[in-house]
């Protein structure tokens, strides 16, 4: 919220309690979704156990899912239509584009199929443009061998939230390796990508905040494109 502060925008943060309900959840997001002076609704995932996180974003108009995790944003990511796309993959093409990692043409494996980071990069990254248009390959922890196919790629991108699971036996030498997963216990904060990585990696983000200052910039293009689409 700091940051959105000190680049000029109003976000309230409404801080809900554990027990607050279903209804409860709704309730808000309903409030803010038909609010006209509201352009942008970000709805912390992944809330209580007891909260359905799909119900309640599908109570956001589209058009203020600024991180694009509604069903209808997700279908229009998916036919390649103009919709606000999930931060962290949007991010982490930027990110490749940014240090002038080629993409287009290339063997890129996604190592996690989530539907706020791994499904929509790769359906981001299979689009036809010059930062994207990859061969892409998802692989889950329900692949018994998915090392052999992460050991073939030129880009591998960790996103299943298990610690460490991403060791240097597993990446091409030479090949970028992003961290886009991680996994939390206690206060301490546990990415998917094995700190030895780097020793076999041509490039590798930091283990932590990696992708993290380009999925927070992507955050605030959405809220801006958002903007512009309703006042304009």
């Amino acid at each position: 919220m700091e940051k959105a502060e000190s680049l000029g925008f109003n976000a309230p943060h409404i801080h809900l309690p554990a027990e607050a309900s279903q209804a409860d959840v709704n309730s808000v997001l309903k409030e803010f979704s038909s609010a006209d002076e509201v352009d942008g609704i970000l709805f912390q995932n992944p809330p209580p156990a007891h909260i359905d996180f799909d119900e309640a974003m599908n109570l956001v108009d589209p058009d203020k899912d600024i991180d694009g995790l509604t069903t209808v944003n997700m279908g229009r990511l998916a036919l390649g239509l103009p919709a606000p796309v999930p931060c962290t993959p949007a991010g982490i093409e930027a990110l490749l584009a940014h240090h002038e990692i080629p993409v287009a043409g290339k063997h890129v494996v996604i190592l996690g199929r989530g539907a706020t980071l791994g499904r929509p990069l790769a359906m981001l990254l299979t689009q036809k443009r010059p930062t994207a248009n990859a061969a892409v390959t998802v692989v889950h922890t329900g692949v018994p061998d998915w090392a052999k196919l992460t050991k073939t790629a030129d880009i591998v991108i960790a996103a299943a939230g298990v610690p460490g699971i991403l060791q240097p036996e597993h990446i091409r030498p030479g090949s970028t390796v992003i961290g886009g997963g991680v996994r939390y216990a206690g206060r301490k904060l546990l990415p998917d990508v094995d700190e030895s990585c780097a020793d076999v990696a041509g490039a590798i983000t930091p283990r932590i905040g990696g992708v993290g200052p380009t999925t927070i910039a992507m955050l605030f293009k959405n809220v801006v494109e958002s903007a512009q689409r309703r006042h304009n």
